[in-house]
């Protein structure tokens, strides 16, 4: 109709309000409401409010509209609208009316049918469609409404490897989308695929994997499918790809150990693998031609497809996901997973918008989609059915594919009651599993506490990087002297309140680190503040700094080539970037081998040193002493109980240019590091070496 526009919406349970823009007179609207096809009722105005082209009119219902049937308005004057219902997300009793608690969406397989089920409370219909062989054309199949919202159908006969989508309408729009809950897929998502999981069952060896008591008992190593495989400078044949991640006897040119043997040289308790689950922005038929740290979730169930062997196998993807945690399990290496459940990409064009509008993401008080985090719009968490989705997701992952802990990116984001449910399940399904994340405060206007540090009690299963700890660090090993009290707190967990205050419960919620994927290396940041240093003299202050990471009291973390002082070339976030700022350089390890070879030195000590793994403050605080000596920091245990039967123990860090000269007593030797011990008729010396870190020991 001529400049006219029409505008229905379900604001309330029992109340329509329709809009009308145009250029026409107004009239007296009486429409009558559609309700699947069939006239039912004509409403007649509650509330009218009119100005020359426009008219707001409301429609009192006898009883609440109920959901999931096909409504419009029809007027004479105008013609038809749909009805938009989209609203009734946020009407009170949504979530308890339209909550499911069952195990079944997605597709579940058997020999003798396969049963469909997709949560799409606001929908009015939903068709499956599907076929058995990419040479087929899809068939249709209506899905029933049931219970919850919860659409199902059922195929008869055997039809694994079979592909599908839905076809979803929501007052009256019809989308076409995979499942949320789909646990295989073609390349790039473009279908979902239902899978025979009972083929694809893999032995994760956990007889293998040494107890960790504690999370105190982890050093963690944070590295990149492909930025760990890619370089040509090895001889790892899948690069790029799950498997070459555990290829077993591969070498660098230079003949040292490259991938998994490099690994377990180092002797790291934990691999922390950035995204593996199915990401958006790398084209997985094409992987060469793109890059991205996997930071943009598309499928939650479904690992990366640009890391399979197979690119256009859909089932290669989860035989080699699988295969590698397994053979990293006959390691004794556990690997943790980073997942992103704060947004996703494109959330306009995600299942989840496309399923069940206005429901999955997080809006502000007025209104607007929130976007905290400034990488995309937050997901919900908060409401139980994106709860339901984010915990059957990692219930997921840690029982089909062995996963031993997650990373959460952006954990500040998340609600706590979500975080519980999972730490719940992983921690009863493994007593070592372990879970941390980012706990950063980034505000919002979401009512239930959040999973950021300021909620550390809230989430005493929980880690958090400790960026308090990086930036105490950093200053100080730039000779920055008045950071020196912060910088004793964090040697001893930041869960006393020595010098300054507690900010955990104990030493197992601080993840202690001083580079991660997301900021510029320790090389490049020493390269930008101490310019005046020679390149050695740099590297030596890597090492040192390294050395006093494994030596704090907490949760050790190493981002992949710190150790040996790898660069991004003074580049920050190189999320995007391509291989020749991600990627593991293994000429530059064949040149720093030796620097390694100290981290692994020092790894191994804290291993074998019980006392660096105490976490509870009630010990610490009686146990370990923090001084300056001099211009070094001393770190010593003074409880002879923690050490026996070494009767003394002292970790010495020494930032400054010039040699520190410390009082010892006799019989003291070095266990790591280089320093000198001289004696004579009264006691003893050691002289610590500038820019370094030494451990002493008596007996």
């Amino acid at each position: 109709m001529k400049e006219t526009f029409l505008n229905a919406k379900l604001v309330q349970p029992d109340l329509i309000r329709l809009v009308v823009f145009s250029s026409l007179s107004w009239e007296r609207i009486e429409p009558t409401l559609i309700v699947d096809g069939v006239a039912r009722q004509k409403l007649t105005p509650t509330r009218l409010n009119t100005l020359s082209t426009l008219a707001i009119a409301d429609f009192r219902l006898d009883a609440p509209l109920e959901l999931g049937r096909s409504y419009f308005l029809c007027m004479a004057q105008y013609g038809s609208v749909a009805l938009d219902v989209t609203d009734a997300t946020y009407f009170p009793d949504f979530d308890e009316r339209f909550f499911y608690d069952g195990d079944d969406l997605g597709a579940v397989y058997s020999k003798k049918e396969t049963r469909f089920a997709l949560w799409a409370p606001l929908a009015s219909k939903v068709i499956l469609g599907y076929r058995d062989s990419p040479k087929e054309p899809f068939q249709p199949v209506n899905m029933i409404r049931t219970d919850a919202g919860v659409f199902r159908c059922v195929l008869k006969g055997d039809h694994a490897g079979a592909e599908y989508h839905y076809y979803v309408t929501n007052s009256e729009v019809t989308h076409r989308t995979p499942d949320p809950y789909a646990k295989a897929s073609i390349a790039n998502g473009r279908e979902s695929v239902v899978a025979d999981f009972s083929r694809l069952k893999e032995d994760f060896h956990r007889e293998c994997l040494p107890v960790c008591e504690s999370y105190s008992d982890a050093v963690i190593y944070e590295t990149h499918v492909r930025d760990f495989t890619i370089h040509s400078g090895t001889n790892i044949v899948h690069k790029g790809r799950f498997l070459g991640m555990v290829e077993q006897g591969r070498k660098t040119k230079g003949g040292n150990p490259a991938g998994l043997d490099y690994l377990l040289s180092l002797g790291v308790t934990h691999v922390q693998l950035l995204p593996i689950y199915d990401y958006k922005t790398v084209d997985e038929e094409h992987p060469e031609t793109g890059y991205n740290w996997g930071y943009d979730p598309y499928q939650y169930f479904v690992p990366e497809g640009s890391y399979a062997s197979v690119l256009l196998d859909p089932l290669s993807r989860i035989r080699d996901c699988k295969k590698m945690v397994a053979e990293f399990h006959k390691h004794g290496l556990r690997v943790i997973m980073d997942v992103v459940y704060n947004h996703v990409f494109e959330y306009e064009k995600s299942t989840f918008e496309r399923i069940v509008p206005n429901y999955y993401f997080r809006h502000r008080n007025n209104g607007k989609m929130a976007n905290t985090s400034g990488c995309g719009d937050d997901l919900a968490s908060e409401r139980p059915m994106v709860r339901k989705l984010i915990v059957d997701a990692c219930k997921w992952w840690i029982d089909e594919y062995g996963i031993d802990g997650f990373r959460f990116d952006l954990m500040g984001i998340i609600d706590c009651d979500t975080l519980k449910e999972i730490s719940a399940y992983g921690l009863a399904k493994h007593k070592s599993f372990i879970l941390y994340g980012e706990g950063w405060n980034m505000g919002g206007e979401v009512k239930q506490p959040l999973g950021h540090m300021g909620n550390y009690r809230l989430l005493p299963e929980y880690g958090f990087f400790n960026d308090f700890y990086r930036e105490s660090l950093k200053e100080y090993f730039c000779e920055n002297r008045g950071v020196t009290g912060n910088v004793e707190n964090v040697l001893v967990g930041s869960c006393t309140d020595f010098n300054v205050g507690a900010k955990f419960l104990s030493a197992n919620q601080t993840v202690n680190y001083v580079e991660c994927h997301d900021n510029g290396t320790i090389f490049d940041h020493f390269a930008r503040r101490r310019g005046d240093l020679s390149e050695e003299e740099r590297l030596r202050l890597v090492e040192a700094i390294n050395a006093a990471v494994i030596f704090s009291i907490g949760i050790p973390f190493i981002h992949m080539g710190q150790e040996i002082g790898l660069t991004k070339y003074g580049e920050d976030n190189t999320y995007n970037k391509g291989d020749h700022f991600n990627q593991m350089d293994y000429a530059l390890l064949d040149k720093r081998f030796d620097m390694s070879k100290r981290l692994a030195e020092a790894i191994k000590l804290r291993k074998n040193l019980r006392c660096f793994h105490i976490f509870d403050p009630r010990v610490i605080g009686p146990s370990i002493n923090v001084e300056e000596v001099g211009d070094a920091i001393r770190l010593s245990f003074v409880d002879s109980n923690l050490i026996a039967p070494i009767k003394e123990l002292s970790v010495y860090i020494n930032v400054t240019g010039h040699e520190v000269v410390v009082p010892v007593e006799p019989q003291t030797s070095v266990s790591f590091g280089t320093a000198e011990i001289t004696c004579f008729e009264n006691g003893a010396q050691a002289h610590i070496p500038p820019r370094s870190v030494v451990l002493l020991r008596r007996g």
